[in-house]
């Protein structure tokens, strides 16, 4: 994990809080020839942020000596000006479209204009405005913003300025103070000794999630295991977007999808210089289905038969229905778990579909019904197969998953085995398949009748459940997981170092 070095204008300005060997006065760190190491992140605390003061050069140096600094400069420039910061506030989509409603529900003087709010660090004591206050600090990383709401016809932000923390109050200052706690991770006031742990992991989950790749049980397993390697871990959820920086690795075990946080979650991470699995390449290549259709066919690596569709092509499903035969299978590009994913027993069904699945994307896949009783589930990580399961087919029904419309979805049985046990051609697949996409955590589902093998998709974000895929390995199999994290960690450090 990054180290933290807090910078303050004066010594006075920190005697309201936990003395720490890592508070720095501005002068010394300007002076420094090198400064803290590269890993450390630099909290910018000075009295002001104007161009070319202290505070201004303290952002400016950390970022030539590149460490992570907040306030950024491009922070510090975006909040120096309205036009700016009100063109950035655009993003801050949903959250300030409930601001009007809100606020004049907790205003109750209609003459009433002006309300002021504080962020620290992403967060806010007013609950209510928890969410707004993420969004602000995901925009404009910095210690203190403060918020200014103005009421003309309706409620709006009317000015945002960056506060220094000599300018708190008592009240301000206890509240700084436990956001900063949060934030840093730093021991700033006297807690219970706990075990140091070499490098910090943060694991993203999805509480909403109805099927998510990990339950509960799972994810506490993992835990042990990656604190009986030394590794420290954390759940945390799309709200914590503005702590990665905390982190020096980062588990993804949410569904992924190009168009959700899960992406920016690992491209972020990324940038930070986190160890991540899943990589925001394994993200792209395997949650599009067309993208991966044509990665295999491409590359020789055998799948049921499949045609690209485009709504623009007037005679596609024709085509698709003379060359793949009925029953066909029609998929949408981005589905997961048997979502999007229909059969297509005669033409009638081929149009209903596809017009379905046209209304949400351009390209569509069809493929050739390919029966089987199971599918093969073969565990894949850094190029090496790590479980295998078989996944029986949901009963009375032709996929794992049946997704009623009612709503309920349930699924079939599962037989889970030494990699050892499954057909050598089986292993050779799915390996070949992963190797293309690169060197993460896959789940390939295969299929196999007689001698042949083919694969049906790669998962850059595979199942891993309590009692289903670990039932073999057991606590191995989190073991070995944690331990790639591990061997990436160290191997970066050592890269680091030279």
């Amino acid at each position: 994990m990054p180290s933290v070095s807090i910078v303050i204008s004066a010594a006075d300005d920190w005697k309201p809080y936990y003395p720490s060997q890592d508070v720095t006065p501005v002068d010394a760190y300007l002076a420094a020839q090198k400064g803290p190491v590269a890993q450390t992140v630099i909290l910018n605390l000075c009295r002001s942020y104007r161009y070319l003061s202290h505070g201004y050069y303290c952002s400016l140096l950390a970022e030539s000596r590149a460490q992570q600094v907040i306030p950024s400069i491009r922070t510090i420039n975006s909040l120096g000006s309205k036009s700016l910061y009100l063109l950035d506030l655009d993003a801050a989509g949903d959250a300030l479209k409930r601001l009007d409603t809100r606020l004049s529900a907790r205003v109750e003087s209609s003459e009433r204009t002006k309300f002021t709010l504080n962020v620290y660090f992403g967060t806010t004591s007013d609950e209510d405005f928890s969410s707004l206050a993420r969004v602000l600090f995901e925009q404009f990383p910095c210690p203190i913003l403060e918020v200014q709401f103005r009421r003309d016809e309706h409620w709006h932000i009317s000015r945002l300025r960056m506060r220094g923390i000599n300018s708190l109050d008592e009240q301000e200052q206890s509240e700084f103070a436990e956001a900063l706690d949060q934030f840093s991770r730093n021991i700033w006031r006297k807690h219970k000794s706990r075990k140091q742990y070499r490098y910090d992991m943060a694991i993203l989950v999805d509480p909403d999630e109805k099927m998510p790749p990990s339950d509960a049980r799972a994810l506490k397993r993992f835990e042990k295991a990656a604190r009986g390697l030394g590794l420290d871990v954390d759940i945390i959820t799309r709200k914590h977007f503005s702590r990665l920086a905390e982190y020096d690795a980062l588990f993804i075990r949410a569904t992924t999808n190009i168009d959700n946080h899960t992406y920016r979650f690992a491209k972020r991470a990324e940038s930070l210089g986190c160890v991540v699995i899943d990589d925001t390449q394994s993200i792209l290549r395997c949650t599009n289905k067309v993208y991966l259709a044509n990665l295999l066919e491409v590359n020789k690596v055998p799948t049921p038969r499949t045609r690209v569709l485009n709504r623009h092509q007037t005679d596609c499903l024709e085509s698709a229905a003379e060359d793949l035969l009925f029953p066909l299978v029609l998929k949408i590009p981005d589905g997961a778990f048997s979502v999007g994913v229909k059969k297509a027993k005669d033409m009638a069904e081929l149009k209903q579909i596809a017009h379905d699945f046209f209304a949400r994307s351009a390209l569509i896949l069809a493929q050739e019904f390919y029966p089987t009783d199971f599918d093969w589930r073969i565990g894949v990580l850094n190029g090496q197969a790590l479980f295998a399961c078989k996944y029986f087919m949901s009963r009375g029904h032709w996929q794992i998953y049946n997704h009623a419309e009612n709503g309920r979805v349930s699924s079939g049985n599962f037989s889970t085995m030494a990699v050892e046990e499954v057909p050598k051609k089986v292993l050779r697949t799915a390996i070949k398949a992963t190797r293309l996409i690169g060197n993460g955590f896959y789940g390939v589902d295969l299929k196999q009748s007689g001698k042949d093998v083919v694969i049906i998709e790669v998962n850059d974000n595979p199942s891993v459940d309590a009692g289903v895929e670990d039932k073999f390995l057991g606590a191995e199999l989190y073991k070995q997981l944690a331990g790639e994290f591990l061997r990436r960690l160290e191997l970066r450090t050592i890269n680091n170092a030279r």
